[in-house]
């Protein structure tokens, strides 16, 4: 068995299924990360595992253990919450201090733990101060060494950074990997920020509607998503969907007409029998702007549109672009590709395109197994 291992936990709210048959295994010392829009059921998954929350059917076992009807206090995890619910009449070493006092650890015991969390998280100098006195990052790196001094199994992280401006985020980003590198202690997190998940994970667990759609390495689902919800969830700006139409199918390629309205393209893909309209992924990357009186080489897709939108971002920028079915698309370009026009060509090498069916689920090649992004 894994180091958690989650079975086919459900949980409700009366008549509202808020987690349906969850199934997730967690190896020991990975960073896991559940990632989702709001009310997708991470939140209350994390809780269930520290047992905040109860479920209301399947198990949760931590190294073997089923914890169900197991005490939070005595299940071995430590969280970490949005708010820094910290002590406001308190310092700095009496919060980080306060589960070990309320245990009644002997004095040197609970001294010599609080120094070793406070050199981890460089809180050395600030353990006389009180939360008032303390940065945003700051309180987070108490709530954290908090959590640090209980040498818990498992440390839980209910969105922490939400409350932190843009650059300190990506600090504390960069001090948690730096945490987890140093701890070697298994660590849960959960985000809406599908860019802070593919930073900070080892294994990324993308939710949806109480379900866990797939689970995998960040760059795995990136590149091979299972279906359209994580395809378009995973990726900043996120993936192109262009509706198409098959024109006709056969183990040599595919044929695909009414691309984004007008387009037609023929793929390097095996699905005999394939029918009907389908939607083409592309990520932003893998589509190029044509400069005006440029012949694009025959085996890409053309399609043309309006330019609804520039995002100039220094380093690059990104085109928005309205095509003939009134399909908004996203374009990475280059800083030195400047537009002027409104009326634009793009581009597409259809190898790195996905598809996908009308039930949102992802088409593969049934000879190579799925294109290859």
């Amino acid at each position: 068995m894994a180091f958690l291992d989650i079975k086919a936990v459900s949980k409700s709210f009366g008549a509202q299924s808020v987690l349906k048959d969850v199934d997730l295994s967690i190896e020991r010392g990975e960073f896991v990360v559940f990632v989702g829009p709001s009310g997708c059921g991470k939140s209350t998954l994390l809780r269930i595992i520290t047992g905040l929350e109860t479920v209301s059917s399947g198990t949760i076992s931590i190294e073997d253990e089923v914890v169900n009807d197991v005490e939070p206090a005595k299940r071995g995890t430590a969280m970490v919450f949005q708010s820094y619910a910290l002590y406001p009449h308190m310092t700095t070493f009496q919060n980080v201090s306060f589960s070990l006092r309320m245990a009644h650890r002997p004095r040197a015991m609970i001294a010599d733990k609080v120094q070793k969390a406070a050199a981890i998280l460089r809180l050395d100098t600030l353990l006389e101060r009180k939360p008032g006195q303390l940065s945003g990052g700051q309180k987070q790196r108490v709530a954290i060494g908090r959590a640090i001094v209980r040498e818990p199994r498992v440390f839980l992280f209910d969105e922490p950074l939400s409350n932190l401006d843009a650059e300190l985020r990506v600090q504390m980003r960069a001090e948690l990997m730096d945490l987890h590198r140093r701890l070697g202690t298994t660590m849960i997190y959960v985000t809406h920020d599908q860019v802070e998940a593919m930073t900070l994970a080892d294994k990324m667990v993308v939710m949806h509607a109480g379900r866990v759609q797939q689970a995998g390495k960040p760059l795995d689902l990136y590149d091979d998503p299972d279906n359209r919800f994580v395809a378009g969830f995973v990726g900043s700006p996120k993936m192109n969907f262009l509706p198409a139409t098959v024109l006709s199918s056969s183990g040599e390629g595919l044929r695909l007409g009414h691309i984004g309205g007008t387009g037609e393209a023929t793929l390097p893909f095996s699905a005999p029998g394939l029918a009907g309209p389908i939607e083409i992924g592309l990520r932003p990357e893998r589509l190029h702007l044509l400069a005006p009186g440029t012949t694009p080489p025959v085996d890409r897709l053309v399609v043309e549109g309006t330019v609804a939108l520039v995002e100039e971002l220094g380093s690059e920028s990104f085109v928005h672009m309205d095509l003939a079915d009134g399909t908004r698309m996203t374009i990475r370009a280059g800083r030195d590709e400047v537009v002027h026009e409104r009326s634009l060509r793009a581009t597409a090498d259809l190898r790195h395109a996905l598809l996908f069916g009308a039930d949102g689920l992802r088409i593969r090649s049934r000879t190579q197994g799925g294109v290859q992004p």
